[in-house]
Protein backbone atom coordinates (compact mmCIF):
# COMPACT_ATOMS: atom_id res chain seq x y z
CA UNK A 1 0.00 0.00 0.00
CA UNK A 2 1.39 3.40 -0.97
CA UNK A 3 1.72 6.13 1.67
CA UNK A 4 -1.15 8.60 2.02
CA UNK A 5 0.53 11.52 0.30
CA UNK A 6 -1.15 14.89 -0.12
CA UNK A 7 -1.46 14.18 -3.84
CA UNK A 8 -3.13 10.84 -3.13
CA UNK A 9 -5.60 12.49 -0.78
CA UNK A 10 -6.30 15.22 -3.34
CA UNK A 11 -6.96 12.61 -6.00
CA UNK A 12 -9.33 10.72 -3.70
CA UNK A 13 -11.26 13.90 -2.93
CA UNK A 14 -11.54 14.68 -6.66
CA UNK A 15 -12.80 11.19 -7.47
CA UNK A 16 -15.45 11.36 -4.78
CA UNK A 17 -16.64 14.84 -5.80
CA UNK A 18 -16.90 13.88 -9.48
CA UNK A 19 -18.78 10.67 -8.61
CA UNK A 20 -21.23 12.50 -6.40
CA UNK A 21 -21.72 15.20 -9.06
CA UNK A 22 -22.56 12.41 -11.52
CA UNK A 23 -25.20 11.14 -9.09
CA UNK A 24 -23.66 7.67 -8.79
CA UNK A 25 -23.21 5.48 -5.74
CA UNK A 26 -19.99 3.60 -5.17
CA UNK A 27 -21.70 0.38 -6.28
CA UNK A 28 -23.00 1.96 -9.50
CA UNK A 29 -19.64 3.48 -10.37
CA UNK A 30 -17.81 0.24 -9.63
CA UNK A 31 -20.19 -1.70 -11.91
CA UNK A 32 -19.42 0.70 -14.75
CA UNK A 33 -15.71 -0.19 -14.73
CA UNK A 34 -16.06 -3.82 -13.55
CA UNK A 35 -14.60 -3.07 -10.14
CA UNK A 36 -15.90 -3.30 -6.57
CA UNK A 37 -17.37 -0.88 -4.09
CA UNK A 38 -14.56 -1.52 -1.60
CA UNK A 39 -11.89 -0.80 -4.22
CA UNK A 40 -13.43 2.54 -5.19
CA UNK A 41 -13.88 3.41 -1.53
CA UNK A 42 -10.17 2.77 -0.94
CA UNK A 43 -9.30 5.08 -3.85
CA UNK A 44 -11.53 7.87 -2.55
CA UNK A 45 -10.07 7.55 0.96
CA UNK A 46 -6.46 7.50 -0.32
CA UNK A 47 -5.95 4.00 1.04
CA UNK A 48 -4.83 2.90 -2.41
CA UNK A 49 -3.73 4.65 -5.59
CA UNK A 50 -5.67 4.01 -8.81
CA UNK A 51 -3.74 3.78 -12.04
CA UNK A 52 -4.01 6.69 -14.50
CA UNK A 53 -6.00 4.36 -16.76
CA UNK A 54 -8.48 3.62 -13.98
CA UNK A 55 -8.87 7.33 -13.26
CA UNK A 56 -9.45 7.98 -16.96
CA UNK A 57 -12.10 5.25 -17.05
CA UNK A 58 -13.90 6.52 -13.95
CA UNK A 59 -13.99 10.14 -15.04
CA UNK A 60 -15.19 9.14 -18.47
CA UNK A 61 -18.10 7.38 -16.76
CA UNK A 62 -18.65 10.52 -14.66
CA UNK A 63 -18.68 12.61 -17.86
CA UNK A 64 -16.35 15.31 -16.54
CA UNK A 65 -14.84 18.01 -18.74
CA UNK A 66 -11.68 17.32 -20.72
CA UNK A 67 -9.72 19.73 -18.51
CA UNK A 68 -10.84 18.01 -15.29
CA UNK A 69 -10.10 14.61 -16.78
CA UNK A 70 -6.61 15.63 -17.88
CA UNK A 71 -5.87 17.20 -14.48
CA UNK A 72 -6.98 14.10 -12.57
CA UNK A 73 -5.02 11.73 -14.81
CA UNK A 74 -1.88 13.85 -14.33
CA UNK A 75 -2.48 13.87 -10.59
CA UNK A 76 -2.73 10.07 -10.66
CA UNK A 77 0.63 9.93 -12.45
CA UNK A 78 2.24 12.35 -10.00
CA UNK A 79 0.84 10.52 -6.96
CA UNK A 80 2.54 7.31 -8.07
CA UNK A 81 6.00 8.86 -8.28
CA UNK A 82 8.14 7.52 -5.43
CA UNK A 83 9.38 10.03 -2.83
CA UNK A 84 12.90 10.08 -1.42
CA UNK A 85 11.68 8.22 1.67
CA UNK A 86 10.86 5.05 -0.31
CA UNK A 87 14.48 3.92 -0.12
CA UNK A 88 14.12 3.84 3.67
CA UNK A 89 10.90 1.83 3.75
CA UNK A 90 12.71 -1.23 5.09
CA UNK A 91 13.84 0.75 8.16
CA UNK A 92 10.64 2.50 9.20
CA UNK A 93 7.18 1.39 10.22
CA UNK A 94 4.21 2.22 8.02
CA UNK A 95 2.90 5.02 10.26
CA UNK A 96 6.24 6.82 10.16
CA UNK A 97 6.44 6.49 6.37
CA UNK A 98 2.92 7.90 6.03
CA UNK A 99 3.85 10.87 8.22
CA UNK A 100 7.07 11.60 6.30
CA UNK A 101 5.12 11.43 3.03
CA UNK A 102 2.61 14.11 4.06
CA UNK A 103 5.24 16.19 5.87
CA UNK A 104 7.27 16.32 2.64
CA UNK A 105 4.36 17.99 0.83
CA UNK A 106 3.24 20.36 3.61
CA UNK A 107 3.77 24.07 3.03
CA UNK A 108 3.32 24.99 6.71
CA UNK A 109 4.14 22.84 9.73
CA UNK A 110 3.34 23.77 13.32
CA UNK A 111 5.01 21.40 15.79
CA UNK A 112 4.89 21.32 19.57
CA UNK A 113 7.23 19.08 21.54
CA UNK A 114 7.11 18.67 25.34
CA UNK A 115 10.16 16.45 25.86
CA UNK A 116 12.67 16.91 23.03
CA UNK A 117 13.63 19.49 20.43
CA UNK A 118 11.35 19.30 17.33
CA UNK A 119 12.67 16.78 14.82
CA UNK A 120 13.04 19.23 11.93
CA UNK A 121 15.40 21.32 14.08
CA UNK A 122 17.57 18.59 15.61
CA UNK A 123 21.32 18.27 15.07
CA UNK A 124 22.82 14.97 13.92
CA UNK A 125 24.42 14.29 17.32
CA UNK A 126 21.15 15.03 19.09
CA UNK A 127 19.36 12.55 16.80
CA UNK A 128 22.03 9.93 17.53
CA UNK A 129 21.48 10.30 21.25
CA UNK A 130 17.71 9.93 20.83
CA UNK A 131 18.05 6.84 18.65
CA UNK A 132 20.44 5.18 21.07
CA UNK A 133 18.06 5.81 23.94
CA UNK A 134 14.91 4.86 22.05
CA UNK A 135 12.56 1.91 22.62
CA UNK A 136 14.47 -0.34 20.17
CA UNK A 137 18.02 -1.62 20.44
CA UNK A 138 19.76 -0.41 17.27
CA UNK A 139 23.16 -1.19 15.84
CA UNK A 140 25.53 1.68 15.03
CA UNK A 141 24.65 1.25 11.36
CA UNK A 142 20.93 1.41 12.06
CA UNK A 143 21.41 4.54 14.18
CA UNK A 144 23.31 6.24 11.35
CA UNK A 145 20.63 5.29 8.84
CA UNK A 146 18.01 6.95 10.99
CA UNK A 147 20.19 10.02 11.42
CA UNK A 148 20.42 10.20 7.63
CA UNK A 149 16.64 10.03 7.32
CA UNK A 150 16.20 12.89 9.81
CA UNK A 151 18.79 15.00 7.98
CA UNK A 152 17.06 14.31 4.64
CA UNK A 153 13.77 15.53 6.11
CA UNK A 154 15.47 18.77 7.10
CA UNK A 155 16.80 19.58 3.63
CA UNK A 156 13.53 21.30 2.75
CA UNK A 157 14.20 24.02 5.33
CA UNK A 158 16.82 25.66 3.15
CA UNK A 159 15.68 24.38 -0.26
CA UNK A 160 13.59 25.97 -2.96
CA UNK A 161 10.20 27.16 -1.69
CA UNK A 162 10.78 25.94 1.89
CA UNK A 163 7.85 25.28 4.23
CA UNK A 164 6.92 27.62 7.06
CA UNK A 165 8.05 25.99 10.31
CA UNK A 166 6.48 27.05 13.60
CA UNK A 167 8.27 25.18 16.37
CA UNK A 168 6.96 25.41 19.93
CA UNK A 169 8.96 23.58 22.57
CA UNK A 170 8.58 23.22 26.31
CA UNK A 171 11.47 24.65 28.32
CA UNK A 172 11.81 21.28 30.03
CA UNK A 173 12.90 19.76 26.73
CA UNK A 174 15.70 22.33 26.42
CA UNK A 175 16.88 21.63 29.97
CA UNK A 176 17.11 17.88 29.34
CA UNK A 177 20.80 17.16 28.46
CA UNK A 178 20.13 14.75 25.59
CA UNK A 179 23.48 13.22 24.67
CA UNK A 180 25.24 15.11 27.46
CA UNK A 181 25.96 18.80 28.01
CA UNK A 182 28.14 19.29 24.92
CA UNK A 183 25.57 17.77 22.56
CA UNK A 184 22.73 19.69 24.17
CA UNK A 185 24.62 22.99 24.10
CA UNK A 186 25.35 22.48 20.40
CA UNK A 187 21.64 21.79 19.90
CA UNK A 188 20.67 25.03 21.64
CA UNK A 189 23.15 26.95 19.51
CA UNK A 190 21.66 25.33 16.43
CA UNK A 191 18.18 26.44 17.51
CA UNK A 192 19.39 30.03 17.75
CA UNK A 193 20.99 29.86 14.32
CA UNK A 194 18.12 28.16 12.52
CA UNK A 195 15.56 30.49 14.10
CA UNK A 196 17.17 33.27 12.04
CA UNK A 197 15.77 31.73 8.85
CA UNK A 198 12.80 33.73 7.53
CA UNK A 199 10.63 30.60 7.33
CA UNK A 200 11.39 29.30 10.84
CA UNK A 201 10.11 30.53 14.20
CA UNK A 202 10.98 29.02 17.58
CA UNK A 203 8.91 29.66 20.71
CA UNK A 204 9.53 28.34 24.19
CA UNK A 205 6.86 27.60 26.79
CA UNK A 206 8.49 28.47 30.13
CA UNK A 207 8.25 26.03 33.02
CA UNK A 208 6.64 28.74 35.13
CA UNK A 209 3.57 28.42 32.89
CA UNK A 210 2.79 25.26 34.81
CA UNK A 211 0.55 22.59 33.33
CA UNK A 212 -0.74 23.36 29.84
CA UNK A 213 -2.76 21.54 27.18
CA UNK A 214 0.31 20.20 25.40
CA UNK A 215 1.94 18.64 28.44
CA UNK A 216 0.72 15.17 27.56
CA UNK A 217 2.39 14.82 24.16
CA UNK A 218 3.69 16.15 20.86
CA UNK A 219 1.48 17.62 18.17
CA UNK A 220 1.85 18.50 14.48
CA UNK A 221 -0.52 20.57 12.36
CA UNK A 222 0.23 20.37 8.63
CA UNK A 223 -1.14 22.66 5.93
CA UNK A 224 -0.86 22.29 2.16
CA UNK A 225 -0.70 24.62 -0.83
CA UNK A 226 -3.78 23.33 -2.62
CA UNK A 227 -7.00 24.66 -1.05
CA UNK A 228 -8.58 21.26 -1.80
CA UNK A 229 -6.21 19.66 0.69
CA UNK A 230 -7.61 19.88 4.24
CA UNK A 231 -5.16 20.27 7.09
CA UNK A 232 -3.86 17.21 8.89
CA UNK A 233 -2.83 16.69 12.48
CA UNK A 234 -0.43 14.14 13.88
CA UNK A 235 0.33 12.95 17.40
CA UNK A 236 3.09 10.65 18.56
CA UNK A 237 2.27 7.73 20.82
CA UNK A 238 4.19 4.74 22.16
CA UNK A 239 2.70 2.86 19.20
CA UNK A 240 4.10 5.35 16.68
CA UNK A 241 3.03 8.45 14.78
CA UNK A 242 -0.71 8.73 14.21
CA UNK A 243 -2.19 10.92 11.46
CA UNK A 244 -5.57 12.46 12.26
CA UNK A 245 -7.96 13.74 9.58
CA UNK A 246 -11.42 13.55 11.15
CA UNK A 247 -12.98 17.04 11.49
CA UNK A 248 -13.62 16.64 15.22
CA UNK A 249 -10.01 15.61 15.87
CA UNK A 250 -8.70 18.47 13.73
CA UNK A 251 -10.79 21.00 15.64
CA UNK A 252 -9.44 19.70 18.94
CA UNK A 253 -5.83 19.72 17.75
CA UNK A 254 -6.17 23.20 16.25
CA UNK A 255 -7.54 24.57 19.54
CA UNK A 256 -4.68 22.98 21.46
CA UNK A 257 -2.09 24.51 19.12
CA UNK A 258 -3.73 27.92 19.51
CA UNK A 259 -3.53 27.53 23.28
CA UNK A 260 0.17 26.59 23.08
CA UNK A 261 0.89 29.70 21.01
CA UNK A 262 -0.83 31.81 23.66
CA UNK A 263 1.26 30.48 26.58
CA UNK A 264 4.57 30.41 24.68
CA UNK A 265 7.06 33.27 24.80
CA UNK A 266 7.48 35.43 21.72
CA UNK A 267 10.24 34.38 19.29
CA UNK A 268 12.46 37.20 20.59
CA UNK A 269 11.88 36.32 24.24
CA UNK A 270 12.40 32.65 23.39
CA UNK A 271 15.81 33.46 21.91
CA UNK A 272 16.71 35.24 25.14
CA UNK A 273 15.65 32.17 27.10
CA UNK A 274 17.82 29.90 24.96
CA UNK A 275 20.78 32.29 25.35
CA UNK A 276 20.32 32.20 29.13
CA UNK A 277 20.17 28.40 29.16
CA UNK A 278 23.45 28.29 27.24
CA UNK A 279 25.00 30.52 29.89
CA UNK A 280 23.67 28.28 32.62
CA UNK A 281 21.12 30.82 33.73
CA UNK A 282 17.43 30.33 34.34
CA UNK A 283 15.31 33.36 33.39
Amino acid sequence: MAPKTARGRRLGIALRKHREAAGLTLEEAADQISSTRSTLSRYENAQGLPSPATVHGLLTVYKVSEDDLAAAVQLAKDARKPGWWVSYSHLLDRRTIDFIAVEAEATAIANFEPSIVPGMLQTADYVRAIMRGGPHTLSDEEVEERVEIRMDRQKRLVGTDPPIIEAIVDEGALLRPVGGKAVNDAQLQHLLKISELPNVSVQVIPLKSGYHRGTRGSLHILEFADPEDPILASVETVAGQLILDRPADLRTCTKIMEHLRSVALSPAASRDTIHNLLKGQRP
